[in-house]
């Protein structure tokens, strides 16, 4: 277990305060504002702690750099906005997907990912 430092203490408000999976530039930035000295390097080292000690998960998301959310959460997929290029939890699941596996195969996960506009970049688009 690794020490407490008031560097992982603010990364780890970050992922108390927020739901959607963050890119490690997103930490940093949000954690700087507790701790403005604190480097990327010192993000990810702790982001990848986080990953061991099982607080945080990767979420990878096809052709985007790995992303971290809180670990334990609920099955859930993930909808990527386009234009602003957040990334939000999709708390919906269109259920099993054991009929589209091929036969003979195990199938143990699956992850959906839907993109299209968030709500604010749509409102805008409008305007």
């Amino acid at each position: 277990m690794q020490r407490e430092t008031k560097q992982r203490d603010a990364i780890r408000l970050v992922f108390d305060e927020n739901e959607s999976p963050l890119l490690p530039n997103e930490v940093l930035k949000l954690a700087q504002k507790t701790v403005p000295t604190l480097s990327l390097a010192t993000v990810y080292r702790t982001l990848n702690a986080f990953v061991q000690e099982g607080m945080l998960r990767l979420v990878s998301l096809p052709a985007e750099a790995p992303r971290f959310e809180r670990a334990g959460k609920h099955h859930h997929h993930h909808f990527v906005c386009r234009n602003c290029k957040k990334v939000f939890e999709v708390h919906a699941c269109a259920g099993s997907m054991q009929k589209m596996v091929p036969a003979g195969f195990e199938m143990d996960d699956h992850e959906i990912t839907l993109y299209g506009l968030c709500a604010d970049c749509s409102k805008q688009s409008k305007n």
